[in-house]
């Protein structure tokens, strides 16, 4: 039985092994293999072919496992049809390797399951380029020491911590007995 320490690390590298531009050439790996994560910069030729920036990031969030994947593109593909369906391909892709990696790494299989929906941000950087970013999160199988991460819990923490400082204003003497300066 893996550990939370152990799962959380599996995934780390197996992210990291195909995060990076040239992970899909065996000649720039240390172990000669190449790893596809289903970006699109791998396709082509890099000098002949227009350069394509993308790519992925994870990060945890108590028992999920959020992915995140960013693009720039042309406009003209943004008003395609298919768009939405492509970049929800492209995060399908990048969980398939991570599986996969995590597999190779650690022996053990990962589970992800789909917790909500996606999201989906396209903004315009000029009049030929946009910037897509998109984040699914999933629930990691095996991870049931971890509690679940309530993120209007610390808004409104610091919430109340800005509003009791701002109390303060210029007179030290009304300073509340809760704050430490």
């Amino acid at each position: 039985m893996a550990t939370v320490y152990d799962i959380i690390k599996g995934i780390n590298q197996a992210a990291a092994n195909g995060g990076w531009d040239g992970a899909h050439e065996e000649n720039l790996q240390a172990d000669s293999k190449a790893r596809d994560a289903g970006l699109k910069r791998q396709d082509g030729h890099y000098i002949n072919d227009r350069r394509v920036m993308d790519g992925f990031n994870v990060s945890f969030h108590g028992p999920l496992l959020r992915i995140k994947y960013q693009a720039e593109t042309r406009i003209k593909d943004v008003k395609n049809n298919n768009f939405e369906n492509e970049v929800l391909g492209h995060l399908k892709d990048i969980v398939k390797f991570l599986k996969k990696e995590y597999k190779a790494i650690t022996g053990d299989a990962l589970t992800l399951t789909l917790e909500g929906d996606h999201k989906i941000l396209v903004q315009r950087i000029s009049n030929y380029r946009t910037d897509v970013q998109a984040q699914c999160d999933y629930r990691i199988g095996g991870l049931k020491e971890i509690g679940e991460v309530n993120e209007s819990d610390s808004d409104r923490t610091l919430d109340s911590a800005i509003r009791d400082f701002l109390s303060l204003g210029r007179d030290t003497a009304k300073k509340p007995s809760n704050v430490k300066i």
